[in-house]
C-alpha cells in the first residue's frame, strides 16, 4: 500500500469516527441542553434579540425561543468531542460500536417526549 492510500485510508477512518461520535454525543447533548435549560442563546422572535445562555421570555414580547441554543450548544460539544475521539488511536477508535449511532437517538426519544409534556397538556 503506498503513503498516499494509507493517508487516505487514516483521515476516511478518522472522519468515520468523528461522524459516529458526533451523531452519538449530539442526541445526548441535546436532550441534557433540553432538560437542564442550557441553550448557548436565546432568541426573542418577537423583538428580534438574541440574550447569551438562558433568558426568560419578557412580558408583551412574546415567546422565547430555546431551540436554535440548544442546537448551537449541541453542535459544539458533539463537535469537541467527535475530534477527540478522532485523535485516538486506531485500536481505541475501533471499539467505538456503530449500533449506539440509532441506539442512542431511540433510547432518548421517550427522555426527550416527556420532556416536553408541558406543551402537551389536556385542559
Amino acid at each position: 500500500m503506498s503513503a498516499a492510500t494509507e493517508t487516505t485510508a487514516s483521515a476516511s477512518s478518522r472522519f468515520g469516527t468523528f461522524a459516529l461520535v458526533f451523531g452519538i454525543c449530539f442526541a445526548i447533548l441535546y436532550v441534557v441542553c433540553d432538560m437542564a435549560a442550557l441553550p448557548m442563546f436565546t432568541y426573542h422572535p418577537g423583538t428580534g434579540r438574541i440574550d447569551p445562555g438562558f433568558a426568560p421570555a419578557r412580558r408583551d414580547e412574546g415567546p422565547a425561543m430555546y431551540w436554535y441554543g440548544w442546537i448551537a450548544t449541541s453542535a459544539l460539544g458533539a463537535s469537541i468531542l467527535g475530534l477527540l475521539a478522532a485523535l485516538l488511536p486506531e485500536k481505541l477508535r475501533g471499539k467505538i460500536s456503530l449500533a449506539l449511532a440509532w441506539i442512542a437517538p431511540i433510547v432518548l426519544l421517550p427522555v426527550l417526549i416527556y420532556s416536553l409534556k408541558f406543551y402537551w397538556r389536556w385542559e
